[in-house]
C-alpha cells in the first residue's frame, strides 16, 4: 500500500477545501441554517409533533442528511473531474499508485469534509431547536457511512462527467428532489398507503430513516434494512469503479 501516494491526494484534496472554506464549507451550513430558522423555529413551532418528537427537531437529522448527500456527491465529483479537465490525470496514472490507492485518496477527502459539515451543521442545529441523540455511536457511524458511499457515487460522477454541466445534472435533477422526497421533512407513514409504497423505492428513505432512528428511536424503515441498504449502494459503487479502472473508461481513453 502506497500510504505517501495516498497522503499526497488526501492532503491537496483538503488543502483545496481551506483555500475555498467559504464556498465548501460556509455556504451549505448558512444555507441549512437558514431551513433550520425558516422550518425549525418559524413553521416548526404553529405544527404538530411527530411520534412524539417536535417539529424542529424531527427535521434534523433529514437536513443534516439533505447537505450530506449533496456535498458528498459534489466534492468527490469535483476532485476527480478537475485532473481530466485539466489533464493531469495522466501524471496520476503514470505514478506508482495503484487505482484502490487512488479512490482512497479522492474519496476519503471527499469523506472528511461531508464528515466536518455535517459535523457543524449538527452543532449549528442546537442554537435553533432542542433535540436529543438515542444513539451517538450509531449516528456517527450512519454520518461517516453516508460520506464514504456517496463520495464513491460522486466519484463514478466526477468521471462519467466531460463538462461542468454534467457535472451537476445527477446531483441537481436526482439527488435534490430524492432527498427532498425521502422523508426530510415529514415522515413517509403521513402518505397514504399506495404513496407509502412507492416512497420505499427512494433509496434515501433508508438514510434519512436509518439517521433519524440514532436521534430519537424512532424509524420509518427497520434500521437493519436501512443499513443493508445502504450497504448495497456501497457494493454497487465500488463494483462500477472497479470496472471504470478494469476498462479505463473515460479515463485511459
Amino acid at each position: 500500500m502506497n500510504i505517501y501516494g495516498i497522503k499526497a491526494i488526501y492532503l491537496f484534496e483538503m488543502a483545496r477545501t481551506w483555500r475555498t472554506i467559504m464556498q465548501s464549507i460556509a455556504s451549505p451550513v448558512l444555507s441549512t441554517s437558514l431551513y433550520f430558522i425558516v422550518f425549525g423555529t418559524a413553521i416548526g413551532s404553529r405544527m404538530a409533533s411527530i411520534d412524539g418528537v417536535s417539529y424542529g427537531a424531527f427535521i434534523v437529522p433529514g437536513l443534516i442528511m439533505l447537505s450530506l448527500l449533496t456535498e458528498s456527491i459534489s466534492n468527490a465529483s469535483f476532485g476527480i473531474y478537475m485532473p481530466k479537465f485539466t489533464g493531469t490525470i495522466y501524471e496520476l496514472l503514470s505514478a506508482p499508485i495503484s487505482a484502490i490507492e487512488t479512490v482512497i485518496g479522492y474519496v476519503g477527502a471527499a469523506a472528511t469534509k461531508s464528515v466536518i459539515i455535517g459535523t457543524i451543521i449538527l452543532i449549528t442545529a442546537r442554537l435553533f431547536v432542542d433535540f436529543s441523540i438515542e444513539h451517538p455511536v450509531w449516528m456517527i457511524a450512519f454520518l461517516v457511512l453516508t460520506s464514504v458511499t456517496f463520495s464513491l457515487f460522486g466519484f463514478i460522477i466526477g468521471v462519467w462527467a466531460d463538462s461542468f454541466q454534467k457535472l451537476q445534472i445527477v446531483p441537481l435533477m436526482i439527488v435534490t428532489p430524492l432527498a427532498f422526497l425521502g422523508g426530510s421533512f415529514y415522515s413517509i407513514n403521513m402518505l397514504p398507503p399506495f404513496w407509502q409504497k412507492i416512497a420505499l423505492f427512494n433509496p434515501v428513505v433508508y438514510l434519512v430513516s436509518g439517521f433519524r432512528w440514532s436521534f430519537y428511536g424512532v424509524a420509518d424503515v427497520d434500521v437493519g434494512i436501512s443499513l443493508g441498504m445502504t450497504f448495497l449502494f456501497m457494493l454497487a459503487c465500488l463494483a462500477a469503479i472497479w470496472w471504470i479502472f478494469r476498462t479505463g473508461y473515460k479515463i485511459k481513453n
